[in-house]
């Protein structure tokens, strides 16, 4: 797994912002060669439907950092790790446009330039989507917003590396499909993701609804159900872990808006609960 340092992810965090809003579509491309610029499917909300491709090789803690995304905090190193044309340089930016599409809005970017393994300059601009904490680009991340770009983050990742559409939920003002036609459409609940990749000891967990673990598999979506390996043994996805059922570990869901308003970390001693919690549903 390649990894920077958490210093120089205060670069990695965000170059320049541009104002601009398009529709994009995620396509994926060889190593060392970038693909098609960046996209989004925006299907029904631009806000919560999105594809999952994140490659659980690129939730790396140590690439993440509390600082304000501030163009003067890009160092050498990140800016090295961002324009690497091989493998590790192909999971700093896949990384970088997950956070970037996971914090700012559809009017918010992030640009920069690399030259790939053939010898072409590539001009990349990963657009904000779900806008979750816009205010990252002026000032450093606060807890509460630390464990939801994690939480996006781990709900966006995905065993396979393909995309899959997703209608995301949650309390945050971003999210919250309360009474949304949404709702109707995508009915079958995958499962919550929580945590924090920003804490002293980063950790992602995942609970899953028993009735549709079959469900989310055939759907490609297996983070949260665990793969199912050649022996029949549950894997994981890379730091994600998967702690039971939703029903053990969340409450009851919101029935408006079809989120878990709570979950927690453990069964015995200390709950330590949180309500930064997304919600997966499919369709």
């Amino acid at each position: 797994m390649y990894r920077i340092s958490t210093a120089d992810f205060a670069a990695l965090a965000l170059v320049f912002l541009v104002s601009c809003v398009t529709d994009q579509e995620e396509e994926e491309g060889l190593v060392g060669v970038a693909p098609n610029e960046l996209e989004y499917l925006n299907a029904l909300n631009p806000n919560a439907l999105n594809p999952n491709a994140l490659n659980p090789n690129a939730l790396s803690p140590n690439a993440l950092s509390l600082g304000a995304l501030s163009p003067s905090a890009l160092s050498p190193a990140a800016l090295s790790a961002i324009q690497d044309p091989g493998a590790a340089g192909d999971l700093s930016r896949q990384l970088l446009s997950y956070v970037v599409g996971c914090a700012l809005t559809p009017a918010q970017s992030f640009r920069f330039s690399w030259t790939d393994g053939a010898g072409t300059v590539r001009h990349e601009v990963y657009w904000g989507l779900i806008g979750l904490v816009p205010s990252w680009v002026d000032k450093p991340l606060g807890q509460i917003d630390q464990q939801w770009i994690s939480a996006c983050l781990a709900s966006r990742t995905n065993w396979y590396g393909v995309s899959v559409t997703i209608s995301s939920r949650a309390s945050h003002p971003a999210i919250d499909k309360t009474d949304s036609p949404e709702l109707t459409i995508y009915t079958r609940m995958e499962g919550a993701f929580w945590g924090n990749l920003f804490a002293p000891s980063p950790y992602l967990n995942a609970c899953y609804n028993a009735a549709n673990r079959g469900h989310a598999r055939s759907l490609a979506r297996e983070c949260a159900a665990g793969h199912l390996d050649a022996s029949g043994a549950v894997q994981e996805c890379g730091t994600i872990r998967i702690l039971g059922s939703c029903d053990s570990y969340c409450l009851p869901l919101n029935v408006r808006g079809m989120y878990y308003p709570s979950c927690v970390n453990n069964l015995t001693g200390s709950p330590d609960a949180t309500t930064r919690v997304i919600t997966v549903f499919l369709p």
